[in-house]
């Protein structure tokens, strides 16, 4: 039986944001030219690649993206692939290369697979910055909306208070190279492990490539294996909506315990039939504002350093992550039930 949990108190607060904008590559600099001698508002175009169109997390981004470009008054978008696949980002990138914008921005598939394509973007004075993906090469900053291990952590703790500290639980993983998962779920394994001995992980991470029918039809053959499962941790947006689905199908949404990364509005549902119990969670729209606002502080000359407040919910104060040059956290974590979840309307 799941543990009678208590509402949660949210982190952080963000802003409602509605906004429509356009945008198309304005003409750049010449190769090579300096990104700071480009930085007028009115010739800046920053582009922002996401990992996948068309899902509510990086529809949200989009949200963010367009308001930050009508906010300054620069021409601002997203692009992305209708899949994850990093060979997808990696064309994208290499025609926006040839447009020569002020700034890419990236929330990659595999900050490995993309590190080349990046060294171009640089080598033509783009300014580059990454979000989920701690340790990419060869961009100027990567901005991460929290310390990944204590996100994991946190979620953890909350999956292992709900199954009772004991039982058989999985995680998901939008891909095997998506960086941040990986890292949440492999502290929330340590933390396991730590805290809860009597837990058992059973599989290693099954990539759900951030598809909801995936997601479903993939806890279903969990739920059909290991039929004494009590625990799901998703990592991908569109992960805890697709177990959930298929928890309750299966009429064990009060035996099962689901939570992990997800959005209010793609899990509201089933935060309401208790099939998901908690979800985790930060603005996309805000960390989209984010990397375009270190963008432009860099086009102009400006420094990211420890301190540095975007002006922007969640990156008042960036802490820089040890181990790393480049690499600022915000503060910008959500946790919410089906009561707090209401209070976000995204």
């Amino acid at each position: 039986m799941k543990r009678k949990r208590t509402p949660v108190v949210v982190a952080t607060g963000l802003l409602a944001l509605s906004v429509t904008a356009c945008g198309t590559v304005n003409d750049g600099a010449e190769s090579g030219e300096s990104s700071t001698a480009r930085a007028s508002a009115s010739d800046t175009t920053m582009v922002t690649v996401v990992k996948v169109k068309g899902i509510a997390w990086f529809d949200r981004m989009d949200e963010g993206v367009k308001a930050y470009g009508q906010e300054k008054g620069i021409d601002t978008r997203t692009e992305g692939g209708d899949d994850v696949s990093p060979e997808k980002q990696i064309q994208i990138i290499q025609n926006l290369i040839a447009q020569q914008p002020t700034a890419i921005t990236v929330v990659p598939n595999s900050p490995e697979a993309l590190s080349s394509v990046l060294t171009q973007a640089k080598a033509k004075g783009i300014i580059t910055v990454a979000h989920e993906a701690t340790g990419i090469k060869n961009v100027d900053v990567d901005i991460e909306a929290f310390d990944n291990a204590v996100y994991g952590e946190k979620i953890m703790k909350s999956l292992g208070d709900c199954m009772g500290g004991k039982g058989e639980y999985v995680q998901f993983v939008g891909g095997l190279t998506a960086k941040t998962h990986m890292e949440w779920v492999g502290a929330a394994e340590k933390f396991q492990q730590a805290n809860f001995p009597g837990m058992k992980r059973v599989e290693d991470p099954i990539e759900s490539t951030d598809n909801e029918t995936a997601a479903y039809q993939k806890a279903k053959e969990i739920l059909a294996k290991h039929p004494n499962i009590k625990g799901f941790q998703g990592s991908a947006g569109n992960d805890v909506p697709g177990i959930a689905r298929a928890v309750e199908e299966a009429g064990k949404e009060k035996d099962v315990c689901v939570m992990g990364t997800s959005i209010p509005s793609a899990a509201s549902k089933y935060l309401a039939t208790g099939s998901i119990d908690k979800i985790f969670f930060w603005d996309p729209a805000q960390a989209g504002k984010a990397q375009l606002e270190i963008a432009r502080i860099l086009s102009t000359g400006g420094k990211i350093e420890p301190g540095t407040d975007l002006g922007i919910e969640g990156y008042r104060n960036l802490t820089k992550l040890d181990g790393y040059d480049n690499v600022f956290l915000g503060d910008a974590a959500i946790e919410a039930d089906a009561e707090t979840a209401k209070k976000y309307d995204f």
